[in-house]
């Protein structure tokens, strides 16, 4: 019988580390042809849209898809993982959290690989909910010194900083009063609702590692064209994406700025295929869209967990 887990015990099962081993696992795994991911579709009504997208890593008994919806009254996220041999429905999870915390991994994981190896400060753009993922996720793979977070809100920034301050034990997180100071960081993460750039690459230090992880509409950008310019090194997680998701690079691919065969995937650079960073001066970017291989990877480990936990429910259909 399908295992129903809930939104509560889903965020009681997973953890940033585990999260950052299974995500860079399956990335790894997708730039070797072992796994295989679809991208987003999305069906639009006046009144809410549909999300739909789906994933297969067969190593890790993983096969599945995520669906949710978008309307007035806020989004709902689901998952369906199914036996990646015998085609077996074994759980149905909720998949806020799980979305969550992917999301911040795969920024982890780009960090990890692309930033300086002497990389000590990050900078945020953003201080919802999604900007708790992303620096639990960073500080897990950096020794961070300092924590520079910039919002529309002062109020925000401040009590985001007292908020993971507390939460991760970090005594170094600072509320800034100017984008520019955030951006002058070793490491930047955009996490945003905006539909504008916030980071301009004239900000920008050399050296600096960009995941800009907020959009994932063609039609949305948090980095100016500068940015773009300015980085000798590019990857989003998947290729297969550019033309649909990715639209941070939407204006620098239009124009010729850049060509697609320019992009690289960043499964490509933990599998060793391609070089990332060539050097200390060199600015480096993640395009982040989310994945499904991401959820499903993050899903397993929830599943296994559960089981070995007896958390959950059985369902019978």
């Amino acid at each position: 019988m399908p295992l129903l887990l809930t939104e509560a015990e889903v965020e009681e099962l997973l953890d940033m580390p585990s999260t950052l081993r299974a995500v860079e696992e399956v990335l790894r795994q997708q730039a070797e042809g072992r796994a295989t991911n679809r991208p987003r579709y999305r069906v639009g009504l006046s009144t809410s849209s549909l999300n739909v997208m789906a994933a297969g890593a067969p190593e890790l008994d993983a096969l599945g898809l995520k669906a949710y919806t978008v309307s007035r009254t806020g989004a709902r996220f689901y998952v369906l993982l199914f036996d990646a041999e015998g085609g077996e429905l074994l759980s149905i999870m909720q998949a806020d959290k799980l979305g969550q915390m992917r999301t911040g991994a795969a920024s982890g994981v780009a960090t990890k690989h692309l930033a300086r190896e002497d990389a000590s400060s990050l900078g945020i753009f953003g201080s919802g909910w999604q900007a708790e993922s992303q620096l639990e996720a960073i500080s897990e793979v950096l020794d961070l010194e300092r924590v520079a977070v910039y919002s529309r809100s002062e109020e925000n920034r401040r009590l985001f900083a007292e908020r993971m301050s507390e939460a991760l034990g970090l005594e170094n997180i600072e509320p800034v009063d100017s984008p520019e100071e955030a951006a002058a960081q070793d490491v930047v993460v955009t996490i945003t609702s905006s539909k504008e750039p916030v980071l301009k690459g004239e900000w920008l230090r050399p050296g600096t590692h960009v995941n800009a992880a907020g959009s994932n509409f063609l039609f949305k950008s948090e980095i100016d064209r500068h940015v773009v310019r300015r980085a000798g090194f590019i990857c989003v997680d998947s290729r297969g994406e550019l033309g649909t998701e990715a639209g941070d690079l939407l204006q620098p691919l239009e124009t010729g700025q850049i060509l697609p065969e320019e992009v690289y995937e960043l499964g490509q650079v933990i599998a060793g295929q391609v070089r990332g960073r060539s050097g200390p001066e060199e600015i480096t970017l993640f395009c982040s869209q989310g994945l499904a291989l991401e959820d499903m990877a993050a899903a397993r480990l929830v599943y296994d967990r559960a089981l070995e936990r007896d958390v959950g429910r059985d369902i019978e259909l």
